[in-house]
């Protein structure tokens, strides 16, 4: 047992046999209720005796069998209910003759219809990224990937809630706008956190928010952003001096207007007091190598993806043709 965590009870047996039982005792009255109106039927020319039920007066209640055909239908339903119940789990534990899952029954249809998906994704799978962000077909499958997937946190349009979901069609990027750094969100997630600092010292939070709003020229207080450039050094190991932060080890740039938390002097104060954690979950097992590749395409293709790196070979092949000969 988990300290501080006490087991449920519904992993004991007794579940197990407390829904068989149910289900036994609830068929076996239905037999019981139906044998029992099935018994008596009336004599040719015997009327249905007067039951003491009477409404308004003159409505009265006869104490008439049920129907035949009503009867018999459940019959069927009853013996329908006990060969499901053979079959299929339905008493418990018991997973029925059949052994039938709807894990496994999910299972086997996501199979056939990635199978059928990645057929109709073969010829973007070789191809570059930036290649298939300008295929029309690649683009739609993209954005019907991305509205199932995506769009419930960062939106339709993919511009982010503008408070806790980042903007997806600007250029400002958190952990790098190209083709592979787009691919690796993807497929691995990221996990961002701020921890909390000055606890309990609102003012000097405020002079560090202010310092932190003077770097990238926006409104602020001069006076208070003087006396928060020092104690902004212990800001400066994550987010650099300058306040640039690093995309590589995901510390986010103070001087740009992307601002996921919000950029005003309170929203800043309380991201230093408090800190933040923000995560975007990894998505390779869910949806596998084809959707990663149309949605790295498709979200790179939005307006705001970078271009990748030039290979460290090709930058230097323009220099080496430059250098003059000896």
């Amino acid at each position: 047992m988990i300290e501080g965590y006490a087991v449920p009870d519904f992993v004991s047996d007794v579940w197990n046999y407390y829904i068989i039982a149910i289900t036994v005792i609830s068929i076996l009255g239905v037999i019981w209720f139906l044998k029992s109106q099935s018994d008596k039927k009336l004599a040719p020319g015997e009327k249905a005796a007067m039951m003491d039920h009477v409404w308004d007066g003159d409505l009265q209640e006869l104490a008439n069998p049920l129907p035949r055909w009503w009867l018999y239908l459940f019959w069927f339903l009853i013996v329908f209910a006990i060969g499901y119940l053979v079959l299929y789990p339905g008493l418990g534990k018991y997973a029925g003759v059949l052994n039938w899952t709807s894990a496994g029954q999910y299972s086997e249809e996501k199979t056939r219809v990635d199978a059928d998906f990645n057929r109709v994704m073969e010829p973007f799978m070789h191809q570059d990224v930036m290649k298939v962000a300008v295929d029309p077909t690649a683009k739609e499958m993209g954005n019907h990937l991305f509205l199932t997937y995506c769009s419930q946190c960062h939106g339709s349009n993919a511009q982010g809630d503008g408070r806790n979901f980042p903007n997806l069609s600007d250029n400002k990027w958190l952990f790098g706008g190209d083709p592979a750094s787009i691919r690796a969100t993807l497929v691995a997630g990221h996990t961002a956190e701020m921890p909390a600092n000055l606890p309990g010292d609102a003012q000097s939070a405020k002079e560090v928010a202010n310092y932190v709003l003077s770097l990238g020229g926006k409104p602020h207080d001069t006076a208070l952003a003087a006396a928060g450039q020092a104690k902004f050094a212990a800001c400066a190991g994550c987010h650099g001096a300058d306040g640039k932060g690093n995309v590589a080890a995901g510390f986010p740039n103070l001087t740009d207007d992307a601002w996921q938390y919000g950029g005003s002097e309170a929203a800043i104060v309380e991201t230093i007091v408090k800190g933040r954690k923000g995560g975007m979950p990894a998505f390779q097992d869910m949806l596998g190598d084809a959707k990663i590749q149309l949605l790295t395409a498709y979200v790179w293709g939005l307006g705001g993806g970078q271009q990748p790196a030039a290979p460290a070979d090709a930058a230097a092949a323009p220099a080496a043709e430059a250098a003059p000969a000896n």
